[in-house]
């Protein structure tokens, strides 16, 4: 995936909900009719493991440090609608049975290589189902749980303070600041 796609994917999810708060305040019913509740702890759980095959944690915590699993329990409840509910919620029994088929164990009990090589088998299932779909079928499940993990870890507080270096108020223009290989991004 290039940077501008990246980029431009989590602009259409931050417009998504964005949309969705708006009708909330508004007084009308979310585009799921879903809530949270619709998520137990167990899925919770299994949504903090796959955040943390997407992005795993390194020198720098993870995707579930973040609380990844009750980030994406919330945005698909409040804010995705019932047809793209339906397809996440299959989608998680699918990671499952992916992870049954090919290593004889449920993601929770597998490695985190194992899970690893799983998530990347699935992003490039997703690429395929995405080649061949039509403009009215939803997204892959894969691709909802990947974008879902990045805009709800790059917007945690782990996120925006140890994965990148982030300025609250920015101050002046510095064209030249030195970098060192290594440094992370600013934000």
């Amino acid at each position: 995936m290039s940077r501008r796609e990246a980029v431009r994917r989590i602009a259409l999810l931050l417009g998504g909900a964005m949309v969705a708060s708006e009708a909330i305040l508004r007084g009308q019913s979310a585009p799921g009719k879903a809530s949270a509740e619709a998520f137990t702890q167990a899925d919770r759980e299994l949504l903090d493991e796959i955040g943390e095959a997407i992005i795993p944690a390194t020198d720098i915590p993870g995707a579930k440090a973040a609380g990844i699993g009750a980030f994406m329990a919330m945005m698909v409840a409040d804010c995705y609608s019932e047809r793209e509910h339906a397809v996440f919620r299959e989608g998680l029994a699918k990671v499952e049975q992916a992870c049954v088929s090919r290593f004889g164990r449920p993601f929770l009990a597998a490695t985190p290589e194992e899970r690893g090589a799983l998530a990347a088998e699935l992003d490039s299932q997703r690429g395929a189902y995405e080649a061949k779909k039509g403009k009215d079928e939803p997204a892959h499940y894969f691709r909802m749980m990947k974008e879902l993990t990045v805009l709800g870890y790059f917007s945690s507080e782990i996120g925006c303070t140890r994965a990148v270096r982030y300025v609250e108020v920015p101050g002046r223009f510095d064209a030249d600041i030195p970098y060192r290989k290594g440094d992370p991004a600013w934000f």
